[in-house]
């Protein structure tokens, strides 16, 4: 009987699968609970796989399945597990208790069998669990999700098994994640076990700390014992010539060894500088992409194409033609259907080899050249595109400890990839622009060679003029790109930053007035392009981030006229801030050289606010994401601008009323509502907190406008923070702000979560007096108008929490918790991660009730259901009842810390 794939069930047997099935299973790779059990394997294929591997082929099921017959019948032992692997699978164990989904993290260094130990978890779990690995593009969260359901579902109700998933893209986990809970919902499945376990295999050269297995190029010593064991087994069933040859085994048996490496490779030394044979060619073109580019190759017809006007050989194999070098090379195929793929048998090799060839005068850039000339002729793959992509422009993050706070690590982009930062250490900075200007012209229609270009001409060679021709280029072939935009204006600024304190006042600002441009051109086009949850029509770009360079730029820009032109002449401090005609500054009166600025320089000011404004905001209300802050020099560099356009100059001529106490608070910055909520975090003091409270509460005498009143109240409950009692005339106020009441989705979602913590009820059996629902639905309306595509991407910060106590009271600024927790216990790094801490909570705030339905949180309100969001959505997965804290974002109301709720009151467990 012909062999039938089967999938583990729920009950601990196997159910058989039907073709159907796995046509729906296109994107992942699937490794059965039966795989090969029956079959019968010729047994020159798996002396053939076996081998394979061992010189560096990546591994195939195969191999795991021939290395788990050799143990059992006597003639082999197992693949060697290293030391990460005992905690790999007691972490993918312990996740089985829970539901929905859950996140297993390995990071590894290159060349350091990482992609083996985490394919042999899942070869060893395919009983346990239903595994795959996500084998095509993670571009396509929707269809990835549905056909993860799939798999889980397969079957049948009765037979759903937890998918445990390996894949290699870390980003995509949190929107792939909620795309399961849609699909999963959409289908009315209901859960019985978690539905995927995702295994992130994730590379990375240098990982300081993590709470993750990490694997790195170095063997303890119990490894050092095993593959010494291996070694022993190997040279008993190999021949020593084919033992020689396992260099991708032998690499880490020596500990990674350098010597070893070296001793390998001296079979291309010497490299002839000229009329080199295309052996060696094409031994250089795999090293430079497999050294600078993991997980890289070529296909073989590829490598075969470049002996086609020079051959001698007739019909002999690609390994054939490639004496002496043979044994540096591997073949191998993804799947017997793929085309064979090359690649040097490691890293290390690769590495080794492309240092000998430049040692012998075959240089970095010389084989980069070559490989875009004779490999990227006529149309590219797009895998080979990819490949030349990332080995050109793709940029590493550097991770740095403080060593002050060895705690504390900063990550950061480097400026150029590795590949052009080498040619450019060791041949110098023009030689890394030949390369970059060649892919430039190679692939014409591409913007990101160009644009890299253009950021190596303004950041190494200073050559700015340049540096404008390629941006300006980039900029063509993608013009509706905001990301490539900023590189025109990245190349004015850095040319202004670079200018001398002595260059002309005129000279400054044609060179603001391009930068200036080109930021508000970028601005123009993030606006227009579109989230995510928008449809892709052909014409619209589609951003899963808002793009805030351009209105980042515009303000670092202004900081650097301010500094330039009034280091020269403290008259220009009037002029930019509109406290000064420009005539105050001209050299003749109606100057034209400067006189033609002029609407430039009286729009700055105001500019500056806006963008200033919008950047409170941002900063404020959310982050980058969970774990992530943004850097700090952001609201440095804007709060300094802000100073000195607008804080430290009031507006000459202006009638408005209350202008003087509206100055006062641009004085203090404190002009906007998310400036006022962000008081405690800016470390106000209590006098300072008083006249902010004072100048908004004149405001609104003087104005009745509803914002002045909101951030009076604002400002009121924060001060109740700092232990001052509320006024009796503050009562007023707050009827003044019910009288405003109900509010319209057109009112400002400041505006609807003030209402919503003010008439939250007491504790939940209180009655609310308004339809909470519905003021909940107005601000979610709000936030949507507001806010939601500038934050799309982000993570919204918790800015109020409902506590234990009666009345404004009971209302609880986050950096308050923040504070009385770190009194008591270790200061935690990372906050918005630890909100699910139910220590955080406990003392200060009220538990509130719910159910968890459908996916949905709904919190019972004296005895109303309302639904809420959660701020960790795996915690939707069960329909349960639950208990949890309620925080507010500037969207709506967050569950935080929620728990099972037991049968018997008040005790509850975690999920």
């Amino acid at each position: 009987m012909a062999w039938r794939p089967a999938l583990s069930t729920a009950t601990g047997g196997e159910i058989c699968i039907r073709s159907e099935i796995r046509d729906n299973l296109s994107l992942l790779d699937v490794v059965y609970a039966n795989q090969f059990e029956g079959e019968i394997i010729d047994t020159k294929v798996a002396e053939w796989t076996e081998e394979n591997f061992y010189r560096g082929a990546p591994p195939t099921w195969l191999n795991y399945h021939v290395s788990e017959q050799a143990k059992s019948d006597g003639t082999g032992t197992s693949f060697i597990k290293r030391d990460g692997y005992d905690t790999l699978v007691q972490q993918i164990n312990e996740r089985r208790k829970g539901f929905g989904t859950s996140t297993i993290k390995l990071f590894h260094q290159q060349g350091c069998g990482g992609t083996t130990l985490a394919m042999q978890v899942l070869w060893d779990m395919r009983k346990t669990f239903r595994c795959a690995v996500l084998s095509g593009s993670s571009s396509d969260i929707t269809n990835v999700a549905k056909e993860v359901v799939h798999l889980f579902t397969a079957g049948g109700q009765d037979h759903q098994k937890t998918v445990l998933l390996l894949l290699n893209d870390e980003q995509i986990l949190e929107n792939l994640q909620q795309s399961i809970m849609m699909e999963t919902d959409e289908q009315r499945i209901v859960t019985r076990v978690p539905v995927v376990i995702f295994f992130s295999c994730v590379r990375k050269n240098v990982v300081l700390q993590s709470d993750h297995v990490v694997l790195e190029a170095a063997l303890s010593d119990t490894e050092k014992q095993k593959f010494n064991e291996k070694k022993e087994e190997l040279h008993r069933r190999f021949s020593s010539e084919q033992c020689e040859q396992f260099h991708g085994f032998n690499i880490l048996q020596t500990n990674f060894s350098q010597e070893y490496v070296k001793q390998a490779c001296k079979v291309i030394c010497p490299v002839p500088r000229s009329n080199r044979s295309k052996r060696i060619q094409l031994v250089g073109f795999l090293s430079l992409l497999n050294a600078y580019v993991p997980g890289s190759y070529l296909l073989e017809n590829q490598c075969l194409d470049l002996f086609k006007h020079k051959d001698r050989f007739g019909d002999l194999t690609l390994e054939d033609r490639m004496k002496p070098f043979r044994n540096l090379i591997i073949t191998f195929q993804q799947d017997p259907s793929s085309e064979k793929r090359v690649r040097m048998a490691h890293p290390m090799i690769a590495q080794c080899c492309t240092e000998l060839m430049a040692e012998a005068g075959v240089t970095r850039s010389d084989t980069a050249r070559n490989f875009l000339t004779h490999l990227c002729r006529d149309e590219v793959p797009p895998f080979l595109f990819g490949f030349v992509k990332d080995m050109l422009t793709k940029r590493e993050m550097k991770m740095k400890e403080n060593p002050i706070n060895s705690t504390e690590i900063t990550e950061k982009q480097v400026k150029f990839s590795k590949l052009i930062l080498d040619i450019q250490e060791m041949q110098g900075e023009k030689e890394s622009a030949s390369v970059l200007k060649l892919a430039s012209r190679k692939f014409d229609q591409n913007p990101f060679f160009p644009q890299a270009l253009a950021r190596f001409y303004y950041i190494e060679l200073k050559d700015y003029n340049q540096a404008e021709l390629w941006a300006n280029r980039a900029k063509q072939r993608d013009p509706q790109n905001s990301f490539i935009a900023d590189t025109l204006g990245q190349v004015h600024k850095n040319h202004l930053m670079n200018k001398k304190s002595d260059v002309k006042p005129r000279e400054i600002l044609q060179l603001a007035t391009k930068a200036i441009n080109a930021f508000k051109d970028e601005e123009r086009l993030a606006e227009n392009e579109q989230g995510t949850d928008m449809k892709e029509d052909g014409k619209t770009k589609v951003s899963h981030v808002f793009n805030t360079r351009g209105q980042f730029g515009y303000l670092q820009v202004c900081n650097l006229v301010y500094d330039l032109l009034v280091r020269q002449n403290e008259t220009w401090r009037g002029v930019l801030t509109k406290t000064l005609p420009i005539n105050s500054v001209l050299e003749l009166p109606r100057d034209k050289k400067l006189f033609r600025f002029n609407d430039l320089i009286n729009s700055l000011r105001d500019e500056v606010e806006k963008k200033c404004d919008f950047f409170d905001k941002y900063l404020t209300y959310s982050k980058p994401d969970m774990k992530k802050d943004d850097a700090t020099y952001i609201p440095r560099d804007t709060s300094e601008c802000y100073r000195k356009y607008v804080g430290d100059s009031p507006p000459r001529r202006v009638k408005e009323k209350g202008a003087e106490f509206i100055q006062k608070l641009k004085q203090n910055q404190a002009g906007t509502s998310a400036a006022v909520l962000s008081c405690l975090d800016r470390e106000y003091t209590e006098s300072e907190l008083k006249e902010i409270t004072t100048w908004w509460k004149k405001i609104f005498e003087c104005k009745n406008s509803i914002i002045a009143l909101i951030n009076y109240i604002f400002a009121h409950i924060i001060l109740k923070h700092m232990g001052i009692m509320f006024s009796r005339s503050f009562y007023r106020f707050l009827g003044e702000f019910r009288q405003k009441m109900p509010l319209s989705p057109n009112d400002g979602p400041e505006q609807h979560m003030l209402a919503l913590l003010l008439y939250w009820p007491t504790d939940s059996k209180g009655k609310c007096d308004f339809d909470l629902n519905e003021l909940i639905h107005r601000m979610h309306c709000s936030y949507e108008n507001t806010y939601k595509t500038y934050f799309r991407s982000r993570h919204l910060r918790p800015l109020f929490f409902i506590g234990k106590g009666e009345d404004l009271d009971r209302i609880v600024h986050r950096k308050v918790l923040e504070e009385s927790f770190e009194k008591n216990k270790e200061p935690i790094q990372n906050w918005a991660y630890n909100w699910n801490n139910e220590d955080i909570f406990q003392d200060r705030l009220l538990k509130i009730d719910g159910v968890v339905r459908n996916y949905k949180l709904h919190a019972t309100v004296g005895g109303t259901e309302i639904q809420v969001a959660a701020n960790m959505r795996n915690r939707l997965w069960k329909p349960r009842q639950v208990s949890f804290y309620l925080g507010f974002t500037i969207r709506g109301p967050v569950a935080f810390g929620i728990q099972t709720k037991t049968a018997e009151k008040g005790n509850i467990l975690s999920p």
